[in-house]
């Protein structure tokens, strides 16, 4: 554990900066360098996913709410119905889509339960542009500008990451209950009651009346000399992550929601101030540090027998997610949304980067449950998140840029 964070330390400072703008990107390198520390030390299996779950699972959770304060208070756009059109129908449509067919594959190809099955595709549903930081929005913008979002696929793929880590989560409860609790007629009921709607609900009030407290005592606490904002002390942001996702999941809500909605009412305070960037320059450090350490041991997971269970089903599940799924039921959602031309639809629909966020699903459910073909599911959610951090880590920085090049061109 003392070598992987002080790996991650030395590699969240050095590596990002030496592969900057490059087709190789710093979670690629990070993969490799934790599948080198599998060859070497003999006792790093012991806390890989799938060997050592809850490691996993607690280590992933942190990283992911840290991850999706930093998203929130990234956005520039304020919330809104129409403005949000476009990840509103990622969400809505191409998630739950890119569930079923990986579900059915995952069935059909795979040979998995079905209760399996669905638990695979919802540990698969949430992207993470993270890991190809060339498909997410920069950060927080300071005076004249802040309240826009200029470029519409950065904002989609990017506002689409903190909302469907929380929003897979109803799924995953649907397969632990398929795994526990008998005929689903008996739970189905509440299932949609509790665990799609009022939990969503719960997490959702929790993080907005949260982040309007946190900001305004913020930026207008009635002492002047108390305003963190104007002392400059950005740990605000961490600790709003850790006591608001605590909060929400003691009173029943999903605590990953209530955390990226806290940010982006606090973002809603002082929308211009430059707080918001000393915040999100501190919770950005945190979060490379986390995911790379978590990328460190499923590096090092992949030369110790993670992959042992691997079929050419998973194979096929995974390539087909990222190849084939993503791409067409982010292409279809994305039909209706004016905002985006077919250009930019089809660079958003490709980008679903799978990441953090599967290897926390697929730990905690591993960790609250034994789990008929526990080791198979590894295998797959492993093989995806490595093949697609290639895949997008390689393509990131060239497709980007060729359409930052083209929309100043205006070529078609």
């Amino acid at each position: 554990m003392y070598v992987s964070a002080g790996l991650a330390l030395l590699f969240a400072v050095t590596v990002p900066r030496l592969f900057d703008n490059r087709a190789i990107s710093a979670p690629m390198i990070v993969l490799v360098a934790g599948a080198l520390l599998g060859l070497v030390f003999d006792n790093v299996e012991a806390v890989t996913p799938g060997w050592h779950p809850a490691v996993a699972e607690y280590l992933s959770e942190v990283c992911v709410i840290v991850a999706l304060m930093g998203v929130g208070l990234a956005i520039d756009r304020p919330l809104g119905w129409r403005s949000w059109k476009s990840t509103r129908r990622l969400l809505l449509i191409a998630m739950p889509l890119g569930i079923a067919a990986v579900a059915v594959l995952g069935w059909w190809a795979a040979a998995l339960t079905p209760a399996a099955a669905v638990l695979l595709g919802a540990a698969l549903a949430p992207t993470d542009p993270v890991l190809a930081s060339d498909v997410q929005v920069e950060g927080p913008t300071s005076g004249e500008g802040s309240h826009r979002e200029d470029d519409e696929v950065r904002f989609a793929l990017t506002s689409e990451a903190g909302l469907n880590d929380a929003l897979a989560f109803p799924f995953v409860y649907l397969a632990l209950f398929l795994y526990t609790k008998g005929p689903i007629e008996d739970w189905i009921v509440s299932w949609v009651l509790w665990e799609l709607l009022g939990k969503i609900v719960v997490g959702a009030v929790v993080g907005a009346v949260a982040g309007h407290l946190v900001g305004r005592a913020v930026f207008h606490f009635p002492v002047e000399h108390v305003r963190l904002a104007d002392r400059g002390e950005p740990i605000v942001a961490l600790a709003a992550t850790f006591a608001v996702y605590g909060i929400a999941e003691l009173v029943g809500g999903y605590g990953f929601l209530a955390v990226f909605v806290c940010a982006v009412a606090m973002r809603r305070i002082e929308r211009a101030h430059e707080y918001h960037a000393e915040m999100h320059s501190l919770i950005e450090q945190l979060e490379h540090v986390l995911t790379l350490a978590v990328l460190l041991l499923l590096g090092a997971g992949l030369t110790t027998g993670l992959l042992a269970e691997l079929s050419w089903g998973s194979v096929l599940v995974g390539a087909a997610l990222v190849l084939v799924i993503r791409p067409v039921v982010g292409w279809l959602s994305l039909l209706g949304c004016d905002e985006l031309d077919a250009r930019e639809r089809r660079v958003t629909a490709f980008f679903g980067v799978r990441g953090i966020g599967s290897v926390y699903y697929l730990a905690y459910a591993a960790a609250e449950f034994d789990l008929a073909q526990e080791q198979e599911l590894w295998a797959a959610v492993a093989f995806t998140v490595v093949l697609s951090v290639l895949i997008h880590g390689v393509s990131a920085t060239r497709v980007m840029r060729m359409l930052d090049n083209a929309r100043v061109q205006g070529s078609p």
